[in-house]
């Protein structure tokens, strides 16, 4: 019975292969300026790059001024580059970062459109405050983290920390590196290759239902469909391993894409939970055509911070116990 399950999942991701392989064959070189694709769905197909310096949440100084002016932006943009650290001008970090300023790649430039955050919903830029039900949350995960230590095991430890995944959709928000997002389209599905962490979602477009709810996933369960130029993908049964700013298995999302006629892919994410938020917020922002090429995300092969943390959390218990004895 277990060989006839494998040999059925095999012939499933062997048959999605095909169509993909399909779909590529039947693209020519420059076909991504193609309005539509061979079988007559808009073509959002191509490598499209996210980087930006604009931030998620808008800064306070800014108050609730929306867009940037042409001037603004000359300013905002120079100011940016002036930091050392290699970060966006309001970043919030301001400690030493593990990598050299010369490895991030959150680019030089704000939003095409101007915007002052990313999140255009609110209408000031923030975040929703947290519900009751998750601060009480966040206090429990707290005192258990404090009773056994936030590395008493590498699965104390973040799957993004641990390499596994930066998970959906923390993965498809700009980063400080590996910004690019590749997408190729089948007439039964939609692939998007995330260069942060190699996430690959491979996304149903066929009307088919969503899993179970007791089936959860790292990425949720995802379903596209057309509406018009725009493929709208719903994402659901988040994993309870996984964690988006506090929110997992009642997480729902709900993501846009569209190509303008600027040649910039709109994107457009809602996040959806309210036991975590106390309303829903928007996420928006155009993509610019990438010109690089996906590169390997090699984490795990060289991710001694894992390590490092791990050890010093032994190391600092061994200095308790002895510090104990005396």
């Amino acid at each position: 019975m277990a060989r006839l399950t494998i040999l059925k999942l095999l012939m499933v991701a062997l048959s999605i292969i095909a169509s993909f392989s399909i779909a590529a064959q039947n693209q020519n070189v420059g076909s991504y300026l193609q309005d539509t694709t061979p079988w007559g769905d808009p073509n959002i197909q191509g490598t499209w790059d996210r980087r930006t310096i604009t931030p998620l949440e808008r800064p306070d100084r800014l108050g609730d001024k929306a867009f940037l002016t042409p001037e603004e932006i000359v300013d905002y943009e120079r100011a940016s580059a002036a930091r050392e650290d290699g970060r966006p001008l309001d970043f919030s970090r301001t400690s030493l970062s593990v990598h050299d300023p010369a490895d991030l790649d959150y680019g030089s430039t704000v939003l095409a459109t101007g915007q002052t955050s990313l999140i255009v919903a609110p209408s000031n830029g923030k975040i929703p405050g947290y519900t009751q039900v998750a601060e009480v949350r966040a206090e429990r995960l707290k005192a258990l983290r404090e009773g056994r230590g936030p590395a008493d095991s590498w699965t104390d430890r973040s799957l993004n920390e641990r390499c596994i995944t930066w998970g959906v959709p923390q993965g498809m928000l700009p980063q400080a590196y590996n910004n690019n997002l590749k997408i190729i389209q089948s007439q039964d599905f939609v692939m998007l290759y995330i260069e942060m962490a190699h996430d690959v979602r491979i996304i149903p477009i066929d009307d088919r239902p969503h899993l179970p709810d007791n089936v959860k996933l790292w990425h949720g369960d995802s379903r596209g469909h057309w509406e018009g130029e725009t493929l709208v993908v719903r994402t659901k049964n988040f994993s309870p391993k996984t964690s988006f700013r506090r929110a997992n298995v009642d997480l729902e999302i709900e993501e846009r894409f569209r190509r303008n006629d600027n040649e910039l892919l709109e994107y457009t994410l809602t996040v959806m939970d309210d036991t975590t938020w106390a309303e829903d917020w928007t996420v928006s922002f155009p993509m610019v055509r990438g010109e690089e090429p996906i590169y390997e995300f090699a984490c795990h092969e060289g991710n001694y911070g894992l390590l490092n943390i791990l050890s010093v959390a032994r190391n600092l218990e061994k200095q308790e116990r002895e510090g104990g004895s005396h």
